[in-house]
């Protein structure tokens, strides 16, 4: 279980392509600390650490990660938002995160607002934002501003901008999106209620 709030930047080194599956090798500040078999979070899609050479580590990528992710976007030089996963005496500072993204959004706008920034996502209905609730863009936790049927739109204060992949997001963007897991439970017991 991860909080969504983001440890550090890591930058894809290589990408390797092995049957269904993508092997990426990144370089990360606290690749040093890392351990074989450890999960990580990787632009919000929970990820298991398979080497460990120097600077860099590998984890490998599936083709339902794949399907569900911009993971398989990623080409050398890229930035990833990295999170290792919640310790039993941690503060809980984001909301739950299981890094297990749901859909892929794109980014429609971006607009600079004296000191901050909005950001703007489109998404298919499947699933539900609600004003003031939790939802994980790559892998950061964030609080919803604005919210209809197929998009919401988040504000990013300047730490969050200079400290994630979000400087890198612009309109047209993809991005990850893992919705907050108590409104998907509601919202499955609902649907099912009235299926009956």
């Amino acid at each position: 279980m991860f909080t969504g709030i983001i440890e550090c930047l890591a930058t894809v080194k290589k990408v390797e392509k092995e049957k269904g599956n993508l092997n990426l090798s990144l370089e990360s500040s606290i690749t040093s600390e890392l351990k074989i078999d450890q999960s990580l979070c990787h632009n919000g899609v929970c990820l298991t650490v398979v080497e460990i050479e120097n600077d860099f580590y590998t984890v490998t990528v599936i083709e339902e990660s794949l399907n569900r992710s911009n993971l398989g976007k990623l080409i050398p030089g890229d930035l990833v938002n990295i999170e290792r996963s919640m310790s039993v005496n941690s503060r809980f500072d984001g909301h739950i995160v299981q890094g297990h993204v749901d859909e892929v959004a794109i980014c429609t706008e971006v607009l600079e607002t004296n000191g901050s920034w909005k950001y703007i996502f489109k998404h298919n209905k499947k699933n539900i934002t609600v004003v003031k609730g939790s939802i994980t863009i790559n892998g950061v936790s964030l609080t919803v501003v604005n919210s209809s049927s197929d998009s919401f739109s988040v504000a990013i204060i300047p730490y969050t901008y200079e400290n994630t992949n979000f400087k890198t997001i612009k309109s047209g963007s993809l991005v990850n999106l893992e919705f907050d897991i108590l409104g998907k439970y509601i919202s499955k017991i609902i649907d099912l209620k009235t299926k009956k």
